[in-house]
């Protein structure tokens, strides 16, 4: 089937054309009917599958089908998602979709001012994409108006209770009409995600893809044991091995990103991290850098990237294996987007290797071993730190040349 079968607006056929999108997904062939005939979904699936696009498309062509009231009488739709990130890619997303309707839609997140927010509320608006708590704040100051809200979208729903915004979530329901449509999308599900999805939705129509293997298929992935001081040896060949391939390094802390970061400005390779700490600016422009292959590598940790969706990545790196075995699976799912495929390998310590284990454990298969032999080891770490030796020798040469130069003009006095 085609998306050109489907039965939504021609003006919307003509923006997922433009995207370049000609056939759905198995997560957008089973949600998308559903989500058009107005049941509420809960939908779990894998990171890359096409999530965004899987309710993009049938709620901008839900809303299309009905005569617009004026847009200052509320929002008709609400997106939730637990990151910048996230929020400003699927407003992008919405947006392309949608560019040849009147439907519009705007992106609300913290860590910048609310002032130009409030503005582009005020202007009126059918798509609210935002972030929780967000939300709540502008919500609780007056400026949304939730009373005419049709639909509510959560995505990546786990995530947005790894990071604490159940109660925001649960507060923001009760401003919301009892009479809606719920969509649910959550890449794993536990028990905490069911009570809190069957909360929520009403007689929903479960989709769930490939529980049984949560790696796409479309990526590769391996594993190869080096040990903790000799990872940035290993990232600065691999790198400079891969000409012209993004390169997306996972670290497990904000200060190791950092620290990353330096040790390839050492090795003359250019390289963005992506954390908490850093303000919104920061962050969004090292996802363009990234994205635009000004730089080629980026390092971030687990909670900034998570649902990010940038095309081109050619490699996932895991610089340090995830303390949380589903974080694996997140990661990896960076790449091989779409029908894209990619590859991801993982730097494995000796002291890392009970995180392997559960890894192994929760995607119900060994990773395959990359084996490194002993002489390819030392060659990298002699041929990183020659680099180095040869820098070094350059310093002393112009130090002694400096020094030469004082005393020769000393003696001419």
């Amino acid at each position: 089937m085609r998306f050109e079968d489907y039965n939504i607006r021609t003006d919307i056929k003509r923006g997922i054309a433009k995207m370049g999108l000609v056939k759905p997904t198995d997560i957008q062939y089973k949600a998308i009917p559903n989500i058009l005939n107005g049941e509420d979904v809960l939908a779990i699936a894998q990171t890359g599958t096409g999530k965004t696009a899987a309710f993009a498309i049938p709620l901008i062509s839900m809303l299309g089908r009905k005569k617009r009231r004026e847009r200052g009488e509320g929002i008709r739709a609400i997106v939730m998602a637990p990151t910048h990130e996230l929020a400003i890619q699927i407003t992008e997303v919405i947006n392309n979709i949608a560019r040849y309707t009147t439907i519009k839609s705007i992106c609300l997140h913290g860590g910048v001012e609310q002032d130009p927010q409030i503005e582009q509320l005020k202007k009126g608006v059918d798509i609210l994409v935002c972030t929780p708590g967000r939300l709540f704040d502008l919500n609780h100051q007056g400026y949304i108006n939730l009373k005419r809200c049709e639909i509510l979208v959560l995505d990546e729903a786990d995530h947005m209770l790894d990071r604490g915004f159940k109660k925001d979530i649960e507060d923001i329901i009760r401003f919301l009409p009892q009479k809606r449509q719920t969509l649910f999308f959550s890449a794993t599900i536990n028990p905490e995600i069911k009570k809190l999805a069957y909360s929520l939705v009403s007689n929903p129509i479960r989709i769930q893809i490939s529980p049984k293997d949560p790696i796409s298929k479309n990526v590769d992935h391996a594993v190869c044991f080096i040990e903790m001081d000799d990872k940035r040896f290993f990232l600065e060949r691999f790198y400079k091995e891969h000409e012209d391939k993004k390169i997306l390094a996972f670290v497990r802390t904000k200060v190791r990103a950092e620290r990353v970061v330096k040790a390839m400005e050492r090795a003359d390779i250019k390289a963005l991290s992506l954390h908490g700490d850093k303000d919104q600016k920061s962050r969004t422009k090292a996802l363009e850098n990234f994205k635009s292959g000004k730089i080629r590598l980026l390092i971030a940790t687990d909670v900034s990237a998570r649902g990010i969706d940038i095309q081109g990545v050619d490699f996932v790196i895991n610089y340090d294996l995830p303390e949380q075995a589903e974080n694996y699976v997140h990661r990896i799912g960076r790449t091989g987007r779409g029908r894209a495929r990619g590859q991801a390998i993982s730097f494995c310590s000796e002291h890392e290797r009970p995180l392997l284990q559960s890894i192994e454990e929760y995607i119900y298969q060994p990773v395959k071993e990359l084996s490194i032999e002993k002489a390819e080891y030392l060659e990298t770490i002699d041929l990183a730190l020659g680099n180095s030796k040869r820098l070094d020798d350059l310093l002393g040469e112009i130090e002694s040349l400096e020094e030469f130069r004082r005393k020769k003009k000393k003696s001419k006095k």
